[in-house]
């Protein structure tokens, strides 16, 4: 019995799955195509990205470190800590920041925007949309998607400016480096590229994230429960596709081997 239970679900997932990349499509025709309700767009760029920043700010804060704690009292050892700023760099550009800031808006802006639209569709509200002639898809998802692919990576960048500075004070203050030394290390470590690569992953993993939460929201159907059932398995399918799409980028980025930064030990 819970074996039919279990396939039955992972059934329904991997149904709503393939709705949702059809979704995509559908999207990524409307954004091409120009047609956005700029109004919808602008709420929700405000929902993502300026609501979003305290929490960013405070666990890049925190993150850059605890990162620089780590790191900086294994290279003292070794006598490399004029690499300390460099690897801190390469972390939170590479890795960190894109990640990190793409579980926060996972966590709360996709869980807000699979409850909202599950509720819409079980009050029938997407149902009224329909019978005004209006595209659900162009009224309540694209303009989602726009604000989440042109505010995560906005809100990454700012992540990792304070990863650095948060790391930048604990190495200042507690193991005695010289600002000169941890910045120009990271100068000489980090690429344009690696600069580039971090907005690039945060757009991609903004779009996931719309995408998925508002597909999970337009399948939803019952009542109450299934809203919130429907919001958790949002939530989860987005950091699945976060943490899978983060590898093959990764491998796509940085399979090669780099040398940068390799003249400062």
């Amino acid at each position: 019995m819970n074996q039919i239970i279990v396939a039955s679900g992972f059934g329904r997932w991997s149904q709503r799955l393939w709705e949702s990349i059809l979704l995509g499509g559908r999207v990524v025709f409307h954004l091409i195509t120009g047609r956005i309700d700029r109004r919808n767009t602008l709420e929700q760029m405000a929902a993502v990205g300026p609501a979003s920043l305290l929490i960013v700010l405070v666990i890049a804060a925190s993150i850059g470190m605890v990162f620089t704690i780590q790191v900086a009292r294994e290279f003292l050892r070794f006598g490399a800590s004029s690499a300390v700023g460099g690897i801190l760099a390469i972390a939170l550009s590479r890795e960190l920041s894109p990640l990190l800031t793409a579980v926060v808006v996972a966590g709360r802006v996709g869980a807000a925007f699979a409850a909202e639209i599950a509720t819409m569709r079980v009050t029938e509200q997407v149902d009224a949309l329909y019978i005004l002639r209006t595209d659900p898809v162009e009224y309540l998802v694209v303009p989602r998607v726009a604000a989440c692919l042109m505010m995560v990576p906005a809100l990454t960048v700012f992540s990792l400016v304070t990863g650095m500075l948060g790391g930048w004070v604990v190495a200042t203050q507690f193991y005695d480096l010289s600002t000169e030394s941890f910045f120009d290390s990271a100068q000489a470590f980090v690429t344009s590229w690696d600069l580039f690569s971090a907005p690039i992953k945060a757009a991609v993993f903004g779009t996931l994230i719309a995408i998925i939460g508002c597909s999970w929201g337009l399948t939803t159907s019952g009542g109450a429960k299934d809203v919130g059932q429907s919001t958790t398995a949002a939530v989860v399918t987005s950091l699945l596709a976060i943490f899978f799409s983060d590898f093959f980028l990764s491998w796509l980025m940085f399979r090669g081997l780099g040398s940068a930064g390799l003249e400062a030990f």
